[in-house]
């Protein structure tokens, strides 16, 4: 037996401030600054900023917001669609320790309240487009946060919230402010929330390690040149952009801010800034596709896409591709940072027909280069399922790219990593080239346009009304958005109601997204002993 001497090159040989920094995607914004000053970094209609600038914007934010008091661990939420301030905070936040918590500005008042007061923020950034939803929101709450007003000039008009404005408070921070890289690349560095399947949201609690690991994987999977020039069709809020924010500056290439999504704004900001990457779910693919001949801008260069969320039918693939834009297939979730799976390509399917190729590109593929390992496998025994493109098993992974766990939500936290791999929740099959597409989703999730919505949340606002004796919300393919919630419902007896009231009354509850697109009456789907049977009423829902 040989012996070993794992002791011998540790000795005397241990980390020191020459060969040990902690990993934070904050470096990769000093190294363009210096590298590359004067290159454009943002664009947000006639405003520019270069990397100098933008470097001096993100040091003056993290200066004023430690003015103020924000210091280590503390929770700075925002809320903002894609503009220079959302990309401002993604850095400025980090730069003092503290934690940036972006809101999804599509939700109701009473999650927002929920998150607010579940995350503690103690500093709110917030777009006055979006004070109808706010003001509400900060009324519920027992201790408000403090709100810096950002006042937007493409803003839809809102109402003055704040107690400072956006700009001025930059006006009060230091340009030679000394940024804090972590003292642990452990540290906490961002808190998104999920739906889940429950109705209130997790908190999804990222680290610096991640975000850095991530933001270079991006790149790799992509295959991303030096100087890209990125428009913002993703929202900034979902999984922290997919780490793009980060992404982007390691290439020194421009981001292109888009307040609204619509396929005038996207195909304009294509031709007039040369945009050669874009991020987006199926629900933009098919806003390009369908666009009217008067939105469409010219342009005669391939344009980038990696599109995630609902997989994207193989049609809808080879119709997008044939105008101009090539498709790269991701899935992944909030808890890792974006995406996990990449369907990279094989150079032996360039022999395949343009059908063919649209099929293999709509599976979820294989896992992303900083993804350690990836599994289907039974949830409970963790047995690998054989890869024969039939057998289902829940998708599992692990790796330095997966959330620290669930804020303040310790059994969802052991749940989701029984085992000692991440839990995803998605059934999948794997097929004999190692490449998993997804089947169904172990917990009902529908995601519609991008947007997670929880079955159980829009079933229990269905349940507060006074003629629905029963409730069950599905998923129900939709050509546009992907899929959306369809609900079947059992009415009380004596009691007469029209899928037109059920919708409204739902939407009275509920943020737009989340509201059933489809009622259909009639006693549900059950087991023998009672339980409601999902997996029918969405076949039902496939075929209405």
């Amino acid at each position: 037996m040989i012996e070993t001497k794992s002791h011998f090159f540790a000795a005397h040989l241990g980390k020191n401030a020459a060969n040990f920094v902690p990993l934070s995607p904050l470096s990769f914004l000093k190294r363009a600054a210096v590298v590359h000053p004067n290159k454009i970094s943002v664009i947000h209609d006639g405003r520019r900023f270069t990397y100098g600038q933008f470097y001096e914007r993100c040091t003056r934010l993290a200066s004023a917001l430690s003015r103020r008091g924000v210091g280590a661990g503390d929770t700075v939420a925002i809320m903002a669609p894609n503009i220079p301030a959302m990309l401002e905070a993604h850095y400025g936040v980090a730069a003092i320790s503290a934690v940036i918590n972006p809101l999804n500005f599509r939700i109701e008042p009473e999650t927002i309240a929920f998150i607010l007061q579940h995350g503690e923020a103690k500093v709110f950034i917030a777009d006055r487009e979006f004070s109808h939803v706010i003001k509400p929101a900060l009324e519920k709450l027992a201790k408000r946060p403090f709100i810096i007003e950002i006042d937007d000039p493409l803003a839809a008009g809102g109402e003055q919230i704040g107690d400072c404005d956006y700009e001025t408070l930059l006006s009060e921070g230091d340009p030679d402010f000394c940024w804090r890289l972590p003292p642990d690349e452990w540290e906490a560095f961002a808190l998104s929330y999920t739906s889940g399947t429950t109705g209130d949201p997790k908190g999804v609690v990222y680290h610096h390690r991640g975000a850095y690991i991530n933001s270079l994987a991006n790149i790799a999977a992509w295959h991303m040149p030096a100087h890209p020039v990125y428009l913002w069709t993703l929202p900034i809020f979902h999984s922290l952009g997919w780490c793009f924010p980060w992404t982007i500056s390691i290439l020194a290439g421009t981001h292109v801010c888009l307040r609204k999504v619509n396929a005038q704004a996207i195909f304009n900001a294509i031709a007039a800034h040369g945009v050669t990457h874009m991020c987006c779910a199926p629900v933009v693919l098919n806003m390009l596709i369908n666009a009217r001949d008067e939105e469409r801008s010219q342009f005669d260069h391939t344009v980038e896409i990696m599109t995630a969320a609902s997989p994207p039918p193989a049609t809808v693939i080879k119709k997008i591709e044939s105008y101009g834009f090539r498709i790269t297939h991701v899935y992944g979730l909030t808890e890792v940072y974006g995406p996990a799976f990449v369907c990279e390509w094989q150079n032996d399917w360039d022999d395949l027909s343009r059908d063919q190729q649209a099929s293999m590109k709509a599976r979820q593929g294989v896992a992303y280069p900083t993804i350690e390992e990836i599994q289907v496998a039974d949830s409970t025994t963790l047995v690998p399922v054989s890869k024969d493109g039939a057998t289902m098993g829940e998708v599992l992974v692990r790796g330095n790219t997966i959330m620290r766990g669930y804020l303040k939500n310790s059994k969802a936290t052991a749940d989701a990593f029984a085992g000692g791999w991440f839990h995803t929740g998605d059934l999948a099959v794997r097929y004999p080239d190692g490449y998993v597409e997804l089947k169904d989703r172990c917990k009902d999730i529908i995601i519609s346009g991008g947007e997670n919505i929880s079955t159980i949340e829009v079933e229990s606002v269905l349940y507060q009304h006074p003629a629905v004796q029963e409730a069950a919300v599905v998923a129900r393919p939709d050509e546009k958005w992907g899929e959306t919630p369809c609900a079947f419902v059992t009415l009380n007896e004596n009691h007469q109601v029209t899928e037109q009231e059920i919708i409204s009354f739902c939407r009275e509850h509920l943020a737009g997204f989340k509201v059933p697109k489809t009622v259909v009456f009639g006693p549900l789907a059950k087991t023998s002993t009672g339980k409601i049977q999902k997996f029918v009423l969405r076949k039902r829902a496939a075929n209405l």
